[in-house]
């Protein structure tokens, strides 16, 4: 991994910057947003990591940093940052300004809220990702200390999360306010004088309101064509033959390039299951290519390791599986390891339950899987995404792009699946090893650990899609396939 350099950010918030830059002279309509995702999510705290529960904290308790339109880390609270001692003590410089509520916004207020706020996060894979935060300091009134065990390259992208987003005595910093309106949320731009900030002239003719709801697939899509929304974001392959089958224009079809985990999650671990070479078998069965190529989406790319070969830290291109082998090679030595199986104890192969949600894309999914594990003998059912079952679908986007995002994803600690202890344990030495080194060979020897493991049967790259109508401003694709709202509501000149 590589450590960060020594820099500084001298950098004006970013609101005020959208702000001063437009020019608008008329209020807008409403901007109707709508979010993919369970109806319950929208105001849950239980699912903060949900598209939209995430919107709504991003819009209404900024972090230390935040992101921008196009996914970049940009200033939130903080203003400016440097980082010093090998990328081991990040400080942070707190803008002049108040929490909504008009108490001052002060380096203890931030400390206790960023602490409150990991601790939210323990025993999850982001918690995880943080674990080498050691201490927050107090070092003035407007400036606090991060100190690492070891550096984090990725700290500021992790800092922007909407799961960090900072909340005060239940006071936060907006920069928008919410007014719940039944099943969907009003969001307006606070004004920055009530956040301290600078006035800013003619205010009302340069924002406009927001209303978000979250709405199922179909909904979402339904929303759109009737016009009755002007903007979905939080698209999966799961609803996505919905939004090319209903005859909208692929222009309004806007595809995020995003990384991490979609695929089978081994969830059972009895019969069949119980051997990595069986459930390795059932991952070199599948014929990846036909099922991408089934929703026929231009760069959607299949995927067959857990840990992408450009991930920082993992074993890159050595780590390639199956290196030389047909799929048809590979069938014939999954048929072998299943046959294998069946003859050591006279067992007959049980029919596999795949959880998977509803939606047309994932009766693709099911079809193209269950097809291919019956070449190898194996027959399968479908049950429900939350029902008990032996595999069930993953699709997580990455936070940040080193592997041990995606190895802490499948932490033993987190208890939603097979999982690998030998893995865990050498990550817990990559935790506690300050050598960079150490840490690179650990990380590999994790990421090999976990593939022989076989407790996730990778499919394919995640996909993010957003559907965009004309009028829309402040939107663009990003690698994260997040989409924040505050950049909504600025006005175009």
């Amino acid at each position: 991994m590589r450590a960060p350099t020594v820099m500084a950010a001298r950098l004006i918030v970013p609101i005020i910057a959208l702000l001063l830059a437009g020019c608008g002279s008329r209020h807008e309509a409403t901007l109707q947003v709508v979010a993919v995702g369970d109806g319950v999510e929208l105001f849950s705290a239980a699912d903060p990591a949900s598209t939209p529960a995430a919107l709504l904290r991003s819009a209404t308790a900024e972090g230390l940093l935040g992101f921008d339109a196009e996914g970049r880390v940009v200033p939130g609270l903080a203003d400016r940052w440097i980082v010093l001692d090998d990328g081991q003590s990040y400080i942070f410089r707190l803008r002049e300004g108040n929490w909504r509520s008009g108490r001052p916004l002060s380096a203890l207020s931030a400390q206790i809220a960023l602490q409150e706020a990991l601790g939210r996060l323990k025993h999850t894979a982001l918690g995880l990702d943080l674990s080498a935060v050691e201490d927050i300091r107090v070092m003035s009134a407007r400036v606090i200390e991060i100190r690492l065990r070891q550096p984090m390259p990725d700290l500021l992208q992790l800092l922007a999360q909407p799961e960090l987003g900072l909340t005060y005595r239940e006071d936060s910093a907006g920069p928008m306010a919410m007014v719940r309106e039944s099943a969907s949320a009003g969001l307006s731009a606070i004004r920055p004088e009530k956040l301290g900030l600078p006035a800013i002239r003619d205010w009302s003719d340069q924002v406009r309101a927001l209303r978000l709801v979250a709405l199922s697939g179909p909904s979402a899509v339904e929303r759109f064509r009737s016009g009755d929304a002007d903007l979905v974001v939080g698209g999966t392959a799961i609803e996505f033959p919905l939004a090319a089958s209903l005859g909208i224009g692929r222009g309004a079809i806007r595809m995020d390039a995003v990384s991490g985990l979609f695929g089978l999650q081994v969830t059972g671990v009895e019969g069949l299951l119980a051997d990595p070479a069986t459930r390795e078998a059932l991952a070199m069965a599948i014929d990846r290519d036909a099922l991408v190529g089934s929703f026929g989406v231009t760069g959607w790319a299949p995927a067959v390791r857990v840990v992408p070969a450009d991930a920082e830290g993992g074993l890159g291109p050595g780590g390639e599986r199956w290196a030389g082998l047909s799929l048809d090679d590979r069938r014939d030595k999954a048929r072998l390891a299943i046959a294998q199986w069946r003859q050591a104890g006279g067992r007959t192969v049980p029919v596999l339950r795949i959880a998977l949600p509803v939606g047309p894309g994932a009766d693709l999914i099911f079809g193209r899987v269950s097809s291919d594990l019956a070449v190898i003998g194996v027959p399968t059912r479908r049950v429900a995404i939350g029902a008990k079952a032996d595999l069930r679908l993953m699709d997580e986007v990455a936070r940040y792009g080193a592997a041990s995002w995606y190895l802490n994803q499948f932490n033993c600690a987190l208890n939603h699946g097979a999982c690998d202890p030998g893995s865990d344990a050498l990550m817990d030495q990559v935790r506690a090893s300050t050598d960079e080194a150490t840490r690179d060979r650990l990380t590999g020897e994790a990421e090999a650990s976990l593939t022989a493991a076989n407790v996730f049967i990778p499919l394919a790259l995640p996909m993010r899609w957003s559907l965009v109508r004309g009028n829309v401003v402040g939107f663009s694709i990003n690698r994260l396939g997040f989409h924040p709202l505050m950049p909504l509501a600025i006005l175009p000149r």
